[in-house]
């Protein structure tokens, strides 16, 4: 009994990382029906964002408004151009994974930063 106990411990720790996996949004469909009608979130950093299917980012972050426009690119990449305030973040194509409520965007088409949102 205690084998079997002991097994199936292990199978679970050992398979929970594979269940807990991000997943690749590669086209602009599966990405507007994850963030359609949600905003993005990071309470900590006051973070709150929404991304609307027509293509306007708005919100606010570390107390300043947010603004900018995206675009799918047909390589598979969220491509953003960002304003904070009156400041321009410039534009970049990010990889975009999912897991649960959890959006991961990271920078230069998946080779840089990573920020995870919370969908709200």
């Amino acid at each position: 009994m205690h084998r079997f106990l002991a097994a199936l411990i292990i199978t679970l720790i050992t398979a929970a990382p594979a269940m807990a996996e991000f997943k690749k949004i590669s086209d602009r469909d599966t990405f507007v029906s994850v963030i359609k009608d949600r905003s993005l979130n990071i309470a900590l950093f006051g973070i709150k964002l929404r991304v609307s299917e027509s293509g306007q980012i708005a919100g606010r972050a570390w107390g300043r408004d947010v603004s900018g426009d995206w675009q799918w690119s047909d390589d598979g990449y969220f491509c953003r151009n960002l304003y904070w305030g009156d400041e321009e973040v410039g534009p970049n194509c990010q990889q975009v994974e999912v897991k649960g409520n959890l959006v991961r965007f990271t920078s230069d088409r998946g080779t840089g930063q990573y920020a995870d949102l919370r969908l709200r």
